[in-house]
């Protein structure tokens, strides 16, 4: 991961970029983390339109999506009695924006920006055996940062949100 990140970084990576159906690359990150999900009991909640068409490398925009879904997974804990991830997707200035919130604690301030950076974890000690490498938002900002689009977290009152922009067309 960290070689792929370097190249990302250093502009070493050649984009196969294709048009693609978001809707469906986002229902198969949730597919695949079923098991995830069921053990910790997490209700996903999708609003989305059945095909949304963007213009990308559909395998870098599903690293983007499965980052911030298991980041998601990891870090939701029950609001009001219940673990929830809700994923939507809305027109933003001619681009698609892709928004993953889940319920739980928010991300003190003066981590909202260092989240991004190289190796960057928030200290949790209670939750280590679900740490991961602490690349995975690293990645994501820099295949966003090579398409030049938007990517950003932001803590809302029952708990945190990413986001990322996608192109439609060429």
């Amino acid at each position: 991961q960290l070689l792929e990140l370097m190249k990302l970084e250093y502009g070493k990576r050649e984009f196969q970029n294709a048009n693609f159906n978001i809707t469906e690359l986002i229902q198969e990150v949730i597919r695949k983390s079923k098991v995830m999900l069921e053990e910790n009991n997490i209700d996903v909640k999708i609003e989305m339109p059945n095909e949304v068409m963007v213009y990308a490398d559909e395998f870098y925009i599903e690293q983007v999506v499965t980052n911030y879904f298991t980041n998601a997974i990891k870090h939701a804990k029950e609001v009001n009695g219940k673990k929830q991830i809700k994923i939507t997707i809305q027109n933003v200035k001619n681009k698609i924006r892709v928004s993953v919130f889940n319920t739980g604690d928010k991300i003190p301030e003066e981590d909202l920006t260092r989240v991004w950076g190289r190796f960057y974890k928030i200290d949790d000690s209670r939750n280590r055996e679900n740490s991961g490498s602490g690349i995975g938002l690293s990645i994501v900002k820099a295949i966003q940062n090579n398409y030049q689009n938007e990517y950003c977290v932001q803590n809302l009152s029952n708990g945190v949100e990413f986001y990322f922009d996608i192109s439609t067309k060429k």
